[in-house]
């Protein structure tokens, strides 16, 4: 039983790729048992560009956690994300057949069923379907329906589609590797399990994960996850822009962002250089912070402003959509210095680092704590959450066969519905990945 309670989040990320494995301790906080890291190679802007790269990175990284931790990993929870994400907002209901009798998650199942059959897009697929708030009867702003009586279930929807290719190119390196995938989850919103807590969350809050080849965004509101977008740009842009204005290697251009960088040009003096070893016996280069600065400034100023586009569309400056947490930032691109300030002084809204160290147990390593870790920290949870709720339905499935024996005369139809209601619209999601997969071979 103990084995079972492991699971493990896989951080396919266009800079790393980051396999965690861990469990819950006595307390409910997340032990990290193992962790490996891997170079991606194999991706471009959060989409698989190479297969055999990304199954050789993802193995790289399975290997080293499964020695660390001398866990054998089979089964992984997997994030996505990439410029093919899309979100909007949709609308729908359904007419119960039974008013006189409470609502229960039969009836949700099926609202979210129906809406997951939306025509989309040729080569779209829906990834989340997420409730946002219901409406009983033309009563609205219902946040949990359960138990309550009525004929005309209504919802609005926050509704996640991405690019059906990419995500079977996900789950074919997945599968590739000897994994199994037990579920694909957008990583703005794992990022956002990781680093948020419940109060931001109800006040209002934008998280900004600034990755290698993404930035996602994720706003939450009263408690609900409102708004979600990928933007494809991220740290490696701006690694790319000192490549070329300061004609040195990426290596070299990599390693000046993380030691000298920083987000704001007035921070630096004239006179500071950095001196930088030609190549084979070439001449140094020698280059001005300054101008380092104002090169990282520019990129990052025009990343920041697509976000805050993203935030003002979904409708921060109303009454209503007021952010009053301010936005969190996190992800690798995070720790760039002057980052937070650059945020606050373009958006005008509060920010602050985002850490995923807040459900981590207190003798974690303190690396996990790392900015760049929130996903496969989110990814985790995840994949820890699904355990709880499968253990819970088990239990609640013995609960109704043990009843169906004791009254004898419903057993035909007691034993049928709980292993039928309980299948939710990702498993089936996940399902239909996993029948696809084994076809293609």
């Amino acid at each position: 039983m103990e084995n079972h309670k492991i699971a493990v989040g896989l951080d396919i990320g266009t800079t790393k790729i980051v396999a965690m494995i861990g469990r819950k301790n006595e307390y409910g906080k997340l032990e990290v048992l193992g962790i490996g890291k891997a170079k991606s190679l194999g991706v471009k802007r959060g989409v698989v560009s190479n297969i055999t790269q990304t199954i050789q990175s993802i193995q790289q990284a399975v290997e080293e956690s499964e020695s660390v931790s001398g866990h054998k990993i089979e089964n992984v929870v997997v994030g996505i994300a990439g410029q093919h994400i899309r979100s909007l907002h949709h609308s729908d209901y359904i007419t119960r057949s039974n008013a006189d009798e409470v609502i229960d998650e039969i009836d949700i199942d099926n609202l979210v069923n129906q809406v997951h059959k939306l025509v989309m897009l040729p080569g779209e697929e829906i990834i989340h379907v997420l409730p946002q708030e219901f409406k009983v009867d033309s009563q609205g702003d219902i946040k949990e329906p359960i138990g309550m009586y009525g004929g005309r279930l209504e919802a609005n929807f926050h509704v996640v589609v991405g690019q059906v290719s990419s995500i079977r190119n996900i789950g074919r390196c997945v599968k590739s590797a000897g994994l199994d995938l037990s579920e694909i989850t957008l990583e703005p919103l794992a990022s956002a399990s990781a680093v948020l807590s419940q109060e931001e969350k109800e006040a209002g809050v934008a998280l900004i994960d600034i990755g290698g080849g993404t930035t996602d965004l994720a706003i939450f509101k009263d408690g609900i996850i409102r708004h979600t977008a990928v933007i494809p740009f991220g740290g490696n842009v701006i690694t790319e822009d000192i490549k070329e204005g300061c004609s040195i290697i990426e290596k070299q251009a990599e390693l000046l962002k993380i030691k000298f960088g920083s987000a704001w040009p007035g921070e630096n003096k004239e006179t500071e250089i950095v001196s930088i070893p030609g190549l084979r016996g070439r001449e140094p280069k020698e280059i001005t912070l300054k101008n380092l600065s104002k090169i990282i400034h520019a990129r990052v100023q025009e990343i920041i402003e697509h976000v805050y586009l993203e935030i003002k569309n979904y409708g921060h400056e109303t009454q209503k959509g007021k952010l009053i947490a301010g936005i969190v930032l996190t992800g690798g691109g995070s720790q760039l210095k002057h980052l937070r300030q650059l945020v606050e002084y373009i958006t005008g809204m509060d920010a602050r680092i985002g850490y995923p160290n807040e459900h981590l147990a207190g003798d974690s390593d303190e690396s996990l704590s790392s900015p760049s870790y929130a996903t496969a920290v989110g990814l985790l949870m995840e994949g820890l959450e699904n355990y709880a709720k499968e253990e819970k339905k088990e239990e609640e499935v013995v609960e109704e066969v043990v009843v169906a024996e004791e009254t004898p005369q419903e057993e035909e139809v007691q034993e049928e519905p709980p292993k039928k209601k309980r299948k939710s619209f990702f498993e089936k999601f996940t399902d239909g990945l996993k029948e696809f997969l084994d076809n293609a071979e």
